[in-house]
């Protein structure tokens, strides 16, 4: 799936620091993703959710149970406006409504809700559409850094009832009691954790009403603009997804925006990428998706993404990827 969305740096500057305390580098966990060292020092840097996935992979392939340490590092305060805006709200369901209101804030890759069934309440995270190899690591990355921003809003540990997971239980599932001391269930319906309805009522320690109405107006405000960018990257990648055969170039390109390419350069640099790394992605996506049909010849494929010689498809396929098409193909 090609990924049109934009999140914050928090997660990525989570596995580098965890990671670096094992003494891995960074550009070690940085490769393939275009997120330089320069990049982590802006407290305002977006990037795609396909960056971000990219990190994630190289941490997986590292450590498999990763997602669930990271999770439990991804504290309220890791949210910016959107964790003051949660810490000052009346009660824990007021905090978790306004943070399902914001999922672009809260740079989730699922859908998630609020389940009542009268008794217990399911906050569910499902609708998970991205890397298949990536599922039990975003769920697990989920659900703990969920359960951790819970925990935080209370200022004590919020009882769980139990927890489910759409992936099937893990090798490592052992590791899941530090995080749900609760019944587990796997190869469910979404993922989810239960608890009992009557703590959505429960008052916050930090609540203040005249510093949540200006954290919500703030939060109000950013998520217009993370929106808006989202769109206007969403379009650029729909127009290049059209003209991959034969790709416009970074000045054709501001024209069909309407901008000038001084104005697409800039704004594509805000975001985190460039031209090339654009059009590289959708190459890579769209080169797997013909690399799976086994009567395409691989001349065809280079032709059909705009390259003019099928050598230096393959050699753009083996820097993606790390391995030659016919290699990809068997």
């Amino acid at each position: 799936m090609l990924h049109s969305h934009l999140t914050t740096l928090n997660a990525v500057s989570l596995i580098l620091n965890l990671f670096q305390e094992e003494g891995c580098e960074a550009t070690t966990l940085l490769a393939g993703s275009g997120i330089g060292p320069a990049d982590l020092g802006h407290s305002d840097a977006r990037i795609t959710t396909q960056q971000e996935l990219q990190v994630c992979a190289n941490a997986v392939a590292r450590r498999e149970e990763i997602g669930l340490e990271l999770g439990r590092r991804m504290h309220v305060s890791c949210y910016g406006m959107l964790g003051y805006a949660l810490l000052s709200s009346a009660t824990l369901g007021d905090a978790l409504r306004l943070a399902l209101h914001y999922p672009a804030l809260l740079g989730t890759v699922f859908k998630l809700r609020l389940v009542d069934d009268g008794q217990r309440v399911w906050l569910s995270a499902s609708e998970y559409h991205d890397s298949p190899a990536l599922a039990a690591f975003n769920a697990e990355f989920c659900l703990v850094s969920l359960k951790v921003i819970c925990d935080d809003l209370l200022g004590r540990t919020l009882p769980l009832l139990g927890a489910r997971f759409e992936h099937t239980r893990p090798g490592y599932h052992s590791l899941y009691s530090g995080a749900f001391q609760c019944p587990l269930a796997f190869d469910a319906e979404d993922n989810a954790f239960a608890f009992e309805r009557r703590w959505l009522d429960m008052p916050l320690p930090l609540a203040d009403p005249i510093t949540h109405k200006a954290m919500s107006e703030r939060c109000r405000r950013l998520n217009l603009e993370f929106t808006g960018r989202q769109a206007w990257l969403g379009r650029i990648r729909q127009l290049l997804l059209q003209q991959l055969d034969a790709a416009p170039g970074l000045e054709g390109l501001a024209r069909q925006m309407n901008c000038s390419s001084r104005t697409l350069r800039r704004h594509l640099q805000a975001l985190g990428c460039s031209y090339q790394q654009l059009l590289d992605e959708l190459r890579f996506d769209r080169a797997k998706q013909l690399l799976a049909d086994e009567q395409m010849p691989i001349y065809r494929i280079a032709e059909t993404l705009g390259f003019s010689e099928t050598a230096s498809f393959r050699h753009a396929f083996q820097r993606w990827s790390g391995v030659a098409p016919s290699h990809f193909r068997g």
